[in-house]
């Protein structure tokens, strides 16, 4: 019986806490109708009038949110109190995507954005200066939230989409200043300036962007590392190298970073020596600066496809897809196509599928290759032919099957002694008449080719 008057006194307190809102929201809805009127009705209306009709909106607004998300209907149609730590302390609404403001307080990203975004530069619940205005997850009150949820059967809540934009502040400015100046004191203030530039960096775009301000940023950045010994501190240097990928991934910095002296060769340093994360994040470097083609260029010609490959062919997991992306992206460009071969590429690769590591990628780029001469000889040299029947026949990639039977495709109109091998291979198991009637449209007319060119020399014999 205790049981039910405590659940009957809540209801009581929830119908009373709903009816004095009831009760206040008709009262400012007549408020602003006569606002309103008196806006429509006359000519020259005064600004205060418009002021207080704006007022009263919010003020609805507000009342709207307290009725509506200060109790949550669980999963029986139930009204619940959510927790005060759930909720965000500038809405009162069920946090969607709680994060944490540089003072340490929690709140929800759009509403502590927007905040930001109107030149706000202190913490709205302890007044404090903020030291710099990112924003991190909060990850525990988001899993506390969601398991809040789900115990009360609840749908989760879903972060809002399309935040407005960070805005970057003097207080931004002021703080990389002071964490690239450490650059130039004691290892243990490096170190700690390091991987806070690497997680600022990664986390927020106009700290990114922040970079692109200034030609001394980078140097200053990069001061720690000498050219020769940059792996003296291999998690300095793991740091330091990962915040350039960070950089490199905002658009308007790939030409800043590419194009700075130091920034290529402490990268091609950092695919020979260095943690295997550094080396994978080095990759993956040159990879995003290659979204640019004059920043191609420069890689290529700075000699880094050389060290890529020795790493390709190293064959580390953690590297591999980064190293490969980077390879691939370089070679779009002819000329980086010839320095690739002569750095031993189509070696590398070729063994590299043959051991079925990668095959996709790795495939992707010997396509490419194989429009260069130099490579479609070394490709017949290497056993390249009965290696790309055995995938054709084995995989269920379309993909792969397709750039297999390009790559066959050119062998066979550049090298007439592999007709011989390529017809042996259609009479045992029909693999290139299959590709004809089934594979994609690139694969269709680059089978129909090889079968055309067999018809056309049915009685070509091997002349080795």
């Amino acid at each position: 019986m205790a049981r039910t008057g405590v659940l009957e006194e809540t209801e009581t307190e929830t119908e009373s806490d709903s009816s004095m809102v009831v009760a206040k929201a008709v009262e400012i809805k007549k408020q602003l109708e006569r606002l309103v009127k008196a806006i429509v009705d006359e000519d020259d209306y005064r600004v205060e009038t418009a002021d207080e009709a704006i007022r009263a909106l919010s003020s609805l607004k507000g009342l709207k949110l307290k009725k509506s998300l200060s109790f949550k209907p669980d999963g029986h149609g139930n009204l619940l109190d959510v927790p005060e730590d759930f909720r965000c302390p500038i809405s009162g609404e069920l946090m969607k995507d709680p994060v944490v403001l540089a003072t340490g307080q929690t709140y929800d990203r759009p509403f502590i954005q927007r905040w930001l975004n109107e030149g706000n530069r202190t913490c709205p619940q302890t007044k404090q200066v903020l030291s710099h205005t990112v924003l991190t997850p909060n990850h525990l009150v988001q899993e506390m939230i969601s398991q809040w949820c789900r115990e009360h059967g609840m749908e989760l809540p879903k972060p809002v989409q399309d935040i407005d934009e960070e805005v970057v502040s003097n207080a931004d400015r002021g703080y990389l200043n002071s964490l690239l100046q450490k650059m130039s004191s004691s290892l243990s203030d490096q170190k700690e300036a390091a991987k806070e530039l690497r997680l600022l960096t990664k986390r927020s775009s106009p700290f990114r962007a922040l970079f692109g301000e200034s030609i001394e940023t980078i140097p200053q950045l990069l001061s720690p590392l000498s050219p020769g010994q940059a792996d003296t501190d291999p998690d300095l240097q793991e740091d330091l190298i990962t915040t350039l990928l960070n950089l490199s991934i905002h658009d308007n910095n790939k030409r800043l970073v590419a194009e700075h002296p130091l920034v290529i060769p402490l990268l091609i340093e950092s695919l020979i020596s260095g943690t295997i994360q550094t080396k994978s994040n080095a990759a993956a470097t040159f990879f995003t600066l290659a979204a640019i083609d004059s920043n191609k260029i420069i890689i290529g010609t700075s000699g880094a496809l050389n060290p890529l490959i020795d790493l390709l062919d190293e064959g580390h997991p953690l590297a591999m897809k980064d190293v490969a992306s980077a390879i691939f992206s370089l070679c779009s460009v002819l000329e980086n196509k010839g320095r690739a071969i002569n750095a031993g590429a189509v070696k590398v690769i070729l063994q590299k599928i043959m051991d079925r590591v990668l095959v996709a990628e790795l495939l992707a780029i010997l396509a490419m290759l194989s429009s260069h001469q130099k490579a479609v000889q070394e490709m017949c040299e290497l056993g390249t032919v009965s290696c790309l029947f055995g995938i054709i026949r084995e995989s269920d990639c379309e993909h792969n099957k397709e750039n297999c039977i390009a790559i066959l495709y050119t062998i066979c109109f550049a090298d007439r002694t592999k007709l011989k091998e390529i017809k042996e291979e259609e009479m045992a198991n029909g693999t290139v008449s299959r590709l004809a009637r089934t594979g994609t449209s690139r694969a269709k007319r680059k089978a129909s080719g090889i079968l055309e060119r067999l018809n056309k020399t049915g009685s070509i014999t091997h002349t080795a």
